[in-house]
């Protein structure tokens, strides 16, 4: 593994995450709805859904899953279906308007974690493009057929990468939620968020392989 290729990757790596998709969407929501808890395992569900799709592409299944149409089509749609939900949730908050109060890490619901998890996991897994990524870009950096060993560990330093930045993203949230979670402040974010999910979910919609 050249170590000026693996730098320039994470380099590269590191710009994209920076770049609000679906999951920065999602863990915003999570942690303004039901606290710093509920991001973190939003976060670490997203991540775990990159290092799922990560090893996949390193181990050659990725490769599959893009070329067989009728997966990549279900898998696609799937994901479409399920960010429209998450979307008419805020939507629904939104007009709704009715918010509990501040519930910090000690003290949010048993549920939560389990929720937050499953949010960040399914926002992720269902999207088929993050399998394409990592197939177009490993090679790239990579320069060719390569061991197993080095395509994962390209594959989960994004994995990390993206973690750390989530993580950083929750801490500044979570300082911030006094403030954010005013009423009107609420509405307006989940309706932005449920605007943003929309739009995650036509751009996915209108891709193609």
């Amino acid at each position: 593994m050249s170590w000026s290729s693996y730098a320039s990757f994470l380099v590269f790596a590191t710009v994209l995450i920076l770049i609000p998709g679906p999951d920065f969407a999602v863990v915003t929501r999570n942690t303004l709805a039901a606290g710093q808890r509920r991001g973190w395992w939003s976060a670490v569900g997203v991540t775990a859904s990159n290092a799922v799709q990560g090893v996949a592409a390193a181990a050659g299944l990725g490769a599959l899953v893009v070329r067989s149409q009728p997966l990549f089509e279900t898998i696609r749609w799937a994901g479409v279906a399920y960010l429209g939900y998450l979307c008419m949730q805020a939507w629904r908050s939104a007009w709704r308007g009715k918010y509990p109060p501040l519930a910090g890490a000690a003290t949010a619901a048993p549920g939560q974690a389990l929720a937050g998890f499953r949010q960040g996991f399914l926002s992720n897994i269902t999207n088929p493009k993050v399998l394409a990524f990592y197939l177009a870009v490993l090679p790239q950096f990579v320069g060719g057929p390569a061991p197993l060993g080095v395509l994962l560990a390209y594959a989960l330093s994004h994995a990390v990468l993206s973690l750390a930045y989530l993580l950083v993203l929750v801490a500044a949230l979570n300082r911030a939620r006094e403030l954010l979670s005013r009423r009107r402040v609420r509405r307006w974010l989940d309706g932005l968020t449920g605007v943003a999910l929309l739009g995650f979910g036509a751009r996915l919609a209108a891709e193609r392989a």
